[in-house]
């Protein structure tokens, strides 16, 4: 089987992951791979944030706010980002372009974090890609300092692979209900 049909067939999401996370210098070169997904145009309509540290807590803290959660609610929302030491913010960082549209351009972006996923998985991370109602909110779209050309499109959480983890299961399709012919 070839390396990458292998990699991208074992790829799973981990809900929950150890305090281990990779450092920024570990990530530059996965960075540098996941920007060869198609872009029309290379106009790169893309960037990542990491979250660390008390960064997390503050979005926990903009979460609860924003959501109008009360209480333990509001708690459990909070400590949401804290799940993993690292979270990678996928944003859609649009450019002005006659020939690509926005819609292009924000597929391109998932792109970027889809195959940032894969290529954290297959080095050894535990990765699952969150996203919700709440990463479209004004306070969120502050906090991360995106500009008004700019749409979140969800975060990477980060971290080691506990020894006892139980990751997603995907169920396998028939490709052939998927795959049409015209």
């Amino acid at each position: 089987m070839p390396v990458v049909l292998d990699a991208v067939g074992r790829r799973r999401s981990y809900s929950k992951v150890t305090s281990a996370a990779p450092t920024h210098e570990d990530l530059l070169p996965l960075v540098a791979a996941a920007a060869r997904v198609a872009d029309h145009g290379a106009l790169r309509p893309w960037r990542l944030i990491e979250l660390r540290g008390d960064t997390r807590r503050r979005l926990g803290d903009v979460m609860a706010a924003t959501s109008g959660a009360t209480g333990a609610d509001a708690l459990r929302l909070a400590e949401k980002p804290l799940r993993a030491e690292l979270l990678i913010a996928v944003v859609a960082s649009r450019r002005v372009n006659a020939k690509v549209a926005d819609w292009e351009q924000d597929a391109a972006a998932a792109g970027v974090g889809h195959a940032l996923s894969l290529l954290l998985a297959d080095a050894g991370w535990g990765v699952m890609w969150r996203t919700g109602p709440l990463a479209r909110t004004r306070p969120v779209h502050d906090l991360h300092r995106l500009t008004e050309s700019e749409d979140l499109l969800g975060w990477l959480f980060v971290g080691g692979i506990p020894e006892d983890a139980k990751p997603g299961v995907r169920q396998a399709i028939d490709p052939s209900e998927f795959l049409s012919v015209l």
